[in-house]
């Protein structure tokens, strides 16, 4: 556990991605990878931890606008 949850904190910080996208390119569900980064990650790698906390509060900010793109962009082609 403690090697996946630093690899998805590596992913994360590396690429900026979304909790969702990691968790469909680990093959792991969200939930699994939120549990591992919030409650397990600061156990065994609190600088690792500090860096994606940065990036999930990002990508929490910007949550709404990414909402309304994506409801934009489904109702576009009717």
């Amino acid at each position: 556990m403690e090697e996946r949850a630093a690899a998805l904190a590596r992913y994360i910080i590396d690429s900026g991605a979304t909790v969702r996208a990691a968790a469909q390119k680990f093959g792991l569900s969200k939930s699994t990878v939120h549990k591992d980064l919030v409650d397990r990650l600061p156990l065994f790698h609190p600088g690792l931890y500090r860096q994606v906390k940065e990036v999930l509060e990002r990508n929490k900010a910007q949550r709404h606008i990414r909402g309304g793109a994506a409801t934009r962009e489904k109702y576009k082609g009717k």
